[in-house]
């Protein structure tokens, strides 16, 4: 059975003890109930991450020591950029979990006509940040030792204008008449997998988006659900290009 793993804020400790941050720390010795002696991971999102022993646990202060280099899981080789339309609360704390899983290397909230929620200054933030800990936890889960980079929501039209300008493979996921992803041509280091609302995007935004770049394609005869439309299009692209093959 693996060991516990922590997430903490960079850098991460050179010396031979380390106390946990105050989240990490109530998590392991109020919610996992570790004991002195237990084997811990941590891990700081940038790539880093250490094996270490509890030293000592005293009220909210949880002490680590014996720390070590971990030799952890290298990412993929393909750097995926997943730009989801919002969607419900729970679905979108769905695909940002089961996202950050499957290697996405980053998740762009973007907000289309026929999006159920919409977002903006505190609230918009206030999100942000709750993804981001899902990202958190889901990294601790898998053993991700790098965390995706979640942006804010955004604008579609805007976002699309701005990705216009950038490298690699880009995808939008239409239905009818689209061709398979596996027809299009490898990207180089970089593919985008545009993924719309539950209502689907208007005819006007799937025409913004070939304007940008977006080549349209399907997954299979069946429509899906812009949740698993989401982890359907990782999963091929990994598979296809990334580190599923």
């Amino acid at each position: 059975m693996s060991a516990p793993r922590f997430y903490c804020p960079p850098p991460l400790p050179l010396s031979t003890n380390y106390e946990l941050p105050p989240e990490a720390a109530h998590h392991a010795s109020r919610v996992l109930r570790l004991r002195v002696g237990d084997a811990v991971q941590i891990f700081d999102g940038l790539g880093n991450a250490l094996d270490a022993t509890i030293n000592s646990i005293q009220g909210k202060h949880v002490v680590l020591g014996n720390l070590q280099t971990f030799m952890g899981q290298q990412e993929t080789g393909l750097h995926i950029v997943l730009a989801q339309a919002m969607s419900t609360s729970e679905k979108m704390d769905w695909v940002v979990q089961k996202a950050t899983e499957l290697g996405a290397a980053e998740i762009v909230p973007v907000q289309t006509q026929r999006s159920v929620a919409k977002l903006s200054g505190p609230r918009a933030e206030k999100r942000t940040e709750h993804w981001r800990n899902v990202a958190v936890s889901a990294c601790e889960q898998c053993g991700r030792n790098v965390l995706p980079q979640l942006h804010a929501p955004q604008d579609l039209a805007a976002w699309l204008h701005a990705e216009r300008q950038q490298p690699g493979g880009k995808f939008i996921l239409l239905p009818g008449g689209a061709s398979n992803l596996q027809n299009q041509p490898r990207p180089q280091g970089r593919a985008t997998l545009l993924i719309g609302p539950e209502g689907g995007f208007t005819a006007d935004e799937a025409n913004i988006a070939q304007q940008a770049g977006f080549a349209p394609i399907l997954l299979g005869p069946r429509v899906l659900r812009t949740e698993t439309a989401a982890i359907a299009g990782i999963a091929a692209l990994q598979t296809l290009w990334g580190d599923f093959n």
